[in-house]
């Protein structure tokens, strides 16, 4: 049997294209995170859901009430989907990281680098695949709701299509959206869609 994972990544905040968020509290969601997040949680609504996991970050945090009170399934956070520890550089304007010859070989390297001070993409996407797995056996033929970040979500979806860390910037994933994967005794299809 197989389980359904809705892997959401939070709604807008003030730092997404300017700063490397991180870990770093305090990083809420903004008016337009805001109704992101409603919209997201009404295309939801009907949809069948029995779980609904989150990062403990306020952005997924407040991403995933909005999915509760429209579903109705209360939120249990998660540190296996926390955002990618990223070290001295949590914090730190896009801007200033482009010109750290660090920033470029974490880019260029994702398979094999590190951040400073910090996590390596293969340490994530093992939490996130094995917190997948996890689930999938314990809650088998459930809708899973994890509510995480853009990095998180691109290894695991690397992680079930065959591809290495190398190609993680190979398609996006936008704030507010949602990415299906099914998992368990046939898994591995995936489909993607955009809530806008």
């Amino acid at each position: 049997m197989t389980s359904t994972f809705l892997l959401v990544r939070h709604a807008v905040t003030d730092d997404v294209d300017v700063r490397l968020s991180g870990r770093r509290p305090g990083v809420a969601l903004n008016a337009v995170g805001r109704a992101q997040a409603d919209r997201l949680a009404a295309s939801l609504a009907g949809g069948r859901i029995d779980t609904i996991l989150a990062s403990p970050l306020e952005r997924t945090c407040e991403t995933a009430a909005a999915i509760a009170a429209a579903v109705g399934v209360p939120v249990t956070t998660d540190d296996a989907l926390l955002e990618i520890d990223t070290g001295e550089w949590t914090g730190t304007s896009f801007a200033a990281l482009h010109a750290d010859p660090r920033w470029a070989r974490w880019n260029a390297e994702r398979a094999t680098a590190r951040c400073p001070g910090g996590e390596s993409m293969g340490e994530a996407q093992a939490r996130i695949i094995g917190l997948i797995a996890r689930e999938a056996a314990t809650r088998p033929g459930a809708t899973v709701v994890l509510v995480t970040h853009s990095d998180l979500i691109r290894a695991a979806v690397c992680n079930v299509l065959g591809l290495g860390l190398a190609d993680l910037h190979r398609f996006d994933i936008d704030p507010a959206s949602v990415t299906r994967v099914v998992a368990g005794e046939r898994g591995g299809r995936i489909a993607s869609m955009n809530v806008v």
